[in-house]
C-alpha cells in the first residue's frame, strides 16, 4: 500500500520541484501546485456538482415509494433501485470525484515525508545509507528516536551537520548536494522566521509554538468553508450533517497537527481555493437552477417518448 500512494508521491514531485526551482519557497510551490490541483480536478467537480443536482432531484420521488412501502423496506428498495435505473442514475457516481482528491492529499503527503526520494527523485538505496550513515553523526539523526516516516525530513533539517562529513559527500554529487541544501533552505515559510513547514507540529505541543497555527487554520479554514459552500448552495443543515460539518474539520486538524506543516498548509490552501471554486461554481452550476434544468429535460424525454407511443 505504501508503495502505491509513494507513486504518486514521486508523481507530484516531478510538479513540485520544477515549480519549487522557480520559486525557491516551498509555500509558494504549494500554493501555485493546488491552484494546478483545482485546475486539473476542476472536471471531477463540476461532475460532482452535477450528481448532487440529479440526486436531489430524485430525493423527493424517492421519499415517496418510501412512504407508499413504509412496511416493507425491501420492496422500497427495489422500487428505487428501479426508478434509479429508469432515471439513468447511479447513487454511486460522486464516489470517484470524493476519492480523487484524497489521493492527491495522500500523494503531497508522500512528496513532502519523502522529499529526497520522492522530489528530487534520488536514488532509494543512497538515500538509505546516507540515513544509516546520519544517525552517528552528532547532533544528525538520533539513532532509534527518529520517526521512520520522516528520517529524509530529518536529513533535510540537519543538512548543515551532516553535509559537512566525507562519507555524505561521496555519496551525492556536487549538482545533487547542491539541490538537497537549496530544497532544505526552501522549507522556511518567511525566510528569516525559523518557522519551517518540515516541522511536526506536534512535536512542540498544543501551546505556546506558531506551529500550532497549521491545525487551528486548518479547521477553521474546513468549518467556514463548509458553511459558506453549504449557504451558497441552499442546503439545509440538520443535526447529523451539522455535527459531520464539525467532525471532518476535526480530524483534518488532528492529521495537521500530527503530520510535517507543509501537509497541513497545502491542506489550508486546498480548502481556501475549494471555496473560491464553490462560489464560481455557483454562479454557473447553481444546484437550484440544475435541478430545475434537469426536470425540465426530463419532462421533455418523457413528453417525446409518450409522442412515439401514441405514433406506433
Amino acid at each position: 500500500m505504501m508503495n502505491f500512494f509513494n507513486f504518486f508521491g514521486s508523481l507530484f514531485g516531478y510538479l513540485l520541484w520544477p515549480i519549487f526551482y522557480l520559486v525557491q519557497n516551498y509555500g509558494i510551490a504549494i500554493i501555485i501546485f493546488a491552484i494546478i490541483a483545482k485546475i486539473l480536478l476542476f472536471p471531477f467537480s463540476i461532475k460532482q456538482q452535477k450528481s448532487m443536482a440529479k440526486n436531489a432531484r430524485m430525493q423527493k420521488k424517492q421519499k415517496e415509494i418510501q412512504e407508499k412501502y413504509k412496511n416493507n423496506r425491501q420492496k422500497a428498495n427495489e422500487e428505487i433501485q428501479k426508478l434509479y435505473q429508469k432515471e439513468g442514475i447511479n447513487p454511486s457516481s460522486g464516489c470517484t470525484t470524493s476519492i480523487v482528491p484524497m489521493l492527491v492529499m495522500l500523494g503531497i503527503f508522500y512528496s513532502i515525508s519523502a522529499p529526497l526520494t520522492n522530489t528530487l527523485h534520488l536514488n532509494a538505496d543512497l538515500i538509505s545509507n546516507a540515513v544509516t550513515y546520519s544517525q552517528h553523526i552528532p547532533g544528525a539523526i538520533p539513532t532509534g528516536t527518529a520517526n521512520t516516516y520522516y528520517q529524509q525530513i530529518q536529513i533535510l533539517d540537519n543538512i548543515g551537520v551532516i553535509s559537512n562529513s566525507e562519507f555524505f559527500r561521496s555519496c551525492f554529487t556536487t549538482a545533487q548536494l547542491s539541490d538537497i541544501t537549496m530544497l532544505s533552505k526552501g522549507f522556511e515559510l518567511i525566510p528569516g522566521s525559523g518557522i519551517s513547514m518540515l516541522e511536526t507540529p506536534s512535536t512542540y505541543g498544543f501551546f505556546g509554538s506558531w506551529y500550532t497555527l497549521i491545525p487551528v487554520l486548518c479547521f477553521l479554514s474546513s468549518v467556514v468553508t463548509q458553511f459558506i459552500t453549504m449557504r451558497v448552495n441552499g442546503t439545509q443543515m440538520q443535526g447529523c450533517m451539522m455535527a459531520m460539518i464539525f467532525a471532518l474539520p476535526l480530524f483534518s486538524a488532528y492529521i495537521a497537527y500530527s503530520v510535517p506543516a507543509a501537509v497541513g498548509f497545502y491542506w489550508i490552501c486546498s480548502t481556501l481555493l475549494g471555496l473560491v471554486q464553490s462560489i464560481v461554481m455557483n454562479k454557473f452550476y447553481n444546484p437550484v437552477t440544475m435541478v430545475a434544468e434537469e426536470e425540465a429535460r426530463h419532462v421533455a424525454l418523457m413528453e417525446l417518448n409518450e409522442a412515439k407511443a401514441e405514433k406506433l
